[in-house]
């Protein structure tokens, strides 16, 4: 998945060769075993560049940080996978951060609380 430009800041600056070989060391196939929710049946089927064995699209495999830190790359932290099985994994953290932006932007605009009469 693409790094937007604002968070490039957040990734090492050898982030392309790091996603690469690890994308390489998974054989250029998913490596997702059930962490994004999903029973596979063991490994995920997926394979870079082919249709994906469930939804047809085509598979363009990305490197997942399972703690959702960018900075940290060690190989334990990262997970070769297809997007529907990185976008799956990271479903939750996504959400958790959308809160936090519209409370920021509430709190903002100076809205600090739902007043609901009675």
């Amino acid at each position: 998945m693409p790094i937007r430009p604002e968070n490039r800041h957040r990734y090492p600056t050898d982030w392309k060769a790091i996603s690469l070989a690890t994308r390489a060391a998974a054989g250029w196939r998913c490596a997702c075993t059930g962490q994004c929710g999903l029973d596979h049946g063991g490994r995920c089927r997926a394979v870079n560049g082919e249709p994906n064995p469930d939804t047809g699209s085509k598979v363009v495999l990305t490197v997942a940080h399972l703690n959702h830190e960018p900075s940290d790359c060690r190989p334990e932290n990262l997970l070769a996978a297809c997007q529907r099985c990185h976008l799956r994994y990271d479903a939750a953290h996504h959400a958790e951060t959308r809160a936090a932006t519209r409370r920021a932007a509430l709190e903002a605009a100076g809205q600090t609380s739902f007043d609901i009469p009675a």
